[in-house]
């Protein structure tokens, strides 16, 4: 009886060790939820950003795994201000909103080339402007003189390209009815594309257009000081990091002020 008494005890007292663990391991996890986005990134030590790689000159990923553009440096000045390193998490326009949302979360916020619109504010939360963007075109220089309008391209001998699930597309298909629109897996490879006739033109951002149009000579940005669209770029996160994104607005209006961002526009040739 008394073996049975004290095996009793044993038990109870096992379960009791355990369940304090655990409820201690939830407190630990449940106050790690609970802290600011800020403070969860300064204890991991860096931030993870999510971006697509595939729109130079403001992501672009290297065969070789770094990272450059314009979105790449405002992404490691906000790192630098709080004082943490970068992780680049490879996103895409197709998956874009799906990652930012996604649990367990992916990335503390994306960057690169993603224009602020309505749409997505209504779900996520999105940054002050620190670009100025808008839609235009590629195409060849031997047709630059074809192309001064969307009526222009709006045929159906006209072979328009754009790269698939983000605001390229939408703005083709809501614009261009009757061209024939091609839809390529890798915006990348698009103006190498146009350049070598194997589609007529590309609807592009006029962040995106003068870099390709330096870089080949084969191609012509015709409408580049008349976009379609006015917009800008910032950075987008998911709700809930409302402090993450008000220091985010604080780098991009010390930027603005103190000059640093003044010279990544002439780095990257971009006008203010």
């Amino acid at each position: 009886m008394i073996r049975e008494r004290i095996r009793t005890w044993l038990i109870l007292a096992v379960f009791t060790i355990l369940e304090t663990a655990a409820f201690a391991s939830c407190a630990s996890e449940d106050s790690i939820s609970v802290q600011p986005t800020i403070e969860r990134i300064k204890q991991r030590g860096k931030i993870l950003i999510g971006t697509t790689g595939d729109y130079k000159p403001l992501t672009f990923h290297e065969p070789d795994g770094t990272y450059w553009g314009f979105g790449i440096e405002m992404a490691e000045k906000i790192a630098e201000r709080l004082g943490v390193t970068v992780l680049f998490v490879p996103t895409s326009w197709p998956t874009l909103t799906a990652d930012v949302l996604a649990e367990p979360q992916l990335f503390d916020l994306a960057i690169g080339g993603i224009t602020i619109t309505d749409a997505r504010r209504e779900t996520m939360l999105m940054s002050e402007g620190y670009l100025a963007n808008g839609k235009t075109i590629l195409c060849r220089v031997s047709e630059a003189e074809n192309y001064k309008s969307l009526a222009d391209i709006d045929k159906p001998e006209v072979r328009v390209m754009v790269n698939p699930g983000g605001l390229n597309e939408k703005f083709a298909n809501e614009n261009l009815p009757h061209a024939t629109i091609i839809v390529h897996q890798k915006n990348e490879e698009i103006p190498m594309l146009i350049a070598e006739g194997q589609a007529d033109v590309m609807i592009t951002e006029i962040t995106e257009a003068p870099y390709y149009v330096q870089t080949d000579s084969r191609l012509a940005a015709p409408l580049l000081h008349e976009p379609f669209t006015h917009s800008e770029i910032g950075v987008l996160m998911r709700k809930g990091q409302e402090d993450l994104l008000q220091f985010v607005n604080e780098v991009i209006r010390q930027m603005k002020s103190d000059g640093s961002l003044h010279q990544l526009y002439e780095k990257y040739g971009f006008s203010e």
